[in-house]
């Protein structure tokens, strides 16, 4: 009886929350815009090129006003929009143009798991569009200005145990400035293209440790058979050790190991296999950073052994090779 009253309540609750939204109009929709999930929105893990075990997607539902610029937070909301979708999209259930004499604010509740104890809490934003304020429980915990990269902040001093509070702000000038905004203007004429504002990528947080893996950058060499793997960590020390496993599959192939904050330099089986477009395979990597013997952080990543080049043939002119041969493309618009 008490496992079919559990069951009936979440039932309740996803269809309430459900209830809450429904697409905007009509323009620009799919066949799909009616299968969106409100509890499970874009689900796959948002940075495959850094990959931790431990995350937690943020993507949903969140309260949302549009007020003008300079007023304070808002105490009462317009209603609910669906994130990562932007504020002016058919399936951000609004569908409302934002305009730079006005502001767009978020919020959200959340909570820390249990698990997550004793490390630092990332808070990441896929990207928003364009200049964005973040509080977590009405602590300032970062800035953010530009509309296509992603960006981070360390929340852990601003956290608490339970429930968490989580409010965004976003100004968006479109074409008011020098910002890159593709084909966005206020006013469409020619092709009309409609400004895009407000989270427009996956929010999510992971726990880290006090010592970690910041970035990776991979580089591989074919001419010399080797890849040069970057690691940056939050607070290097000389004695940090980098460990670097390439496999195919679940085989690993080759590994590699620096210290003094040195890129990890591997050298890879004989005749590896090059990726191209009618074989794009690709290496799984595995990057781990070591004090001592103790395992601090790691990451998994991929990469592909090919190279991009240019060179003259023999009538001088210059040619786009992949892999050291000569690469033909198809041009379309």
């Amino acid at each position: 009886m008490k496992s079919k009253l559990v069951v009936f309540i979440l039932l309740t609750a996803t269809l309430s929350l459900s209830a809450q939204w429904k697409p905007a109009g009509d323009r620009l929709k799919t066949r799909w815009a009616s299968q969106i999930d409100v509890d499970n929105v874009l689900p796959e893990y948002p940075r495959p090129i850094m990959e931790r075990s431990q995350w937690e997607n943020l993507n949903g539902l969140w309260d949302y006003a549009i007020l003008p610029v300079g007023k304070q937070t808002p105490t009462s909301f317009d209603g609910k929009i669906l994130v990562p979708f932007a504020v002016e999209s058919s399936l951000s259930g609004v569908q409302k143009r934002l305009g730079s004499e006005n502001e767009l604010w978020y919020q959200r509740e959340f909570t820390v798991p249990s698990n997550w104890k004793n490390n630092r809490i990332l808070l990441h934003f896929g990207a928003v569009d364009w200049k964005a304020d973040v509080w977590v429980n009405d602590v300032k915990v970062g800035q953010h200005t530009g509309g296509y990269v992603p960006f981070s902040f360390d929340v852990t001093p601003a956290l608490k145990s339970g429930a968490n509070k989580m409010i965004v702000k976003v100004w968006d000038g479109t074409d008011q400035g020098y910002q890159p905004r593709g084909k966005q203007v206020n006013n469409p004429h020619g092709i009309w293209y409609t400004p895009v504002s407000g989270i427009w990528q996956t929010v999510w947080m992971e726990p880290v440790p006090e010592k970690y893996i910041e970035n990776v950058k991979i580089t591989p060499d074919i001419d010399k058979n080797i890849i040069n793997v970057e690691a940056f960590i939050n607070q290097p020390a000389s004695s940090d050790r980098i460990e670097v496993k390439v496999m195919e599959g679940s085989r690993v192939v080759a590994t590699g190991q620096s210290i003094n904050n040195q890129p990890v330099e591997v050298s890879m089986p004989t005749n590896p296999r090059l990726w191209s477009p009618n074989d794009p395979f690709l290496y799984d990597l595995e990057v781990t950073v070591f004090n001592g013997s103790k395992q601090l952080d790691k990451v998994k990543s991929y990469t592909a052994m090919r190279k991009y080049s240019t060179k003259r043939d023999d009538k001088g002119i210059v040619r786009l090779q992949l892999n050291n041969k000569d690469l033909f493309q198809f041009g379309p618009l």
